[in-house]
């Protein structure tokens, strides 16, 4: 049943992805294990630069490689390994990352991409600090997302966890004067200088 009201979901019900694809409306969710959680309506001016900025040194590397970039907003769904079915409506998690890499392409599809990416960045944001932080770190880790960066604008800081037989290990915090690597793609460096040069 197609929905065209936010104000007509029921956010204590467990939904799936059949829901979530006749939702018809301009307000942005995500669903996270059947639950939903509201995104930012518009992501402030901050975020913004930190996005293209991460997403130009991100192109630039990517343009030629056979991973591919994207930037919210892209549809990902995730789904349980236990389960061998995929379909719709045993789908409960869609995320909308503000950035991921994927490099098996069977995982995209026509919709955005089901399994999951290499590579998730997300930006915090007031309001979704909680979400990135706690919800989406368990999420990623369980469903084997192999690094995961928090973006944190305000106090100029990435963290980077990476997947190592199933647990997320955190490395070394890095600052606005660093050089932010990965160890997916170990030749590609960003200048966070660059990253976080923005007025506040």
């Amino acid at each position: 049943m197609v929905v065209t009201n936010i104000n007509a979901l029921d956010f204590n019900k467990i939904y799936s992805y059949a829901d979530y694809i006749n939702w018809k409306f301009k307000e942005r969710l995500e669903l996270i294990k059947g639950r939903i959680f509201k995104m930012s309506p518009a992501p402030s001016r901050v975020h913004q630069e930190v996005s293209s900025t991460l997403h130009g040194f991100l192109w630039s590397y990517f343009k030629d490689n056979s991973c591919k970039l994207y930037s919210a907003p892209f549809d990902v769904r995730l789904y349980d390994a236990k389960k061998s079915s995929k379909s719709d409506k045993d789908i409960f998690t869609v995320v909308q990352p503000d950035l991921c890499v994927i490099c098996d392409k069977s995982k995209l599809d026509s919709r955005g991409a089901i399994g999951a990416p290499d590579l998730i960045i997300e930006i915090l944001s007031p309001g979704n600090t909680e979400k990135e932080m706690k919800y989406k770190y368990e999420l990623y880790e369980e469903v084997g997302v192999k690094e995961y960066w928090i973006v944190e604008p305000n106090g100029k800081t990435v963290f980077r966890y990476v997947l190592q037989e199933g647990i997320y290990i955190g490395l070394a915090p890095l600052i606005k004067t660093d050089i932010l690597t990965t160890k997916l793609f170990t030749d590609l460096k960003i200048n966070l200088e660059e990253v976080f040069d923005f007025d506040e």
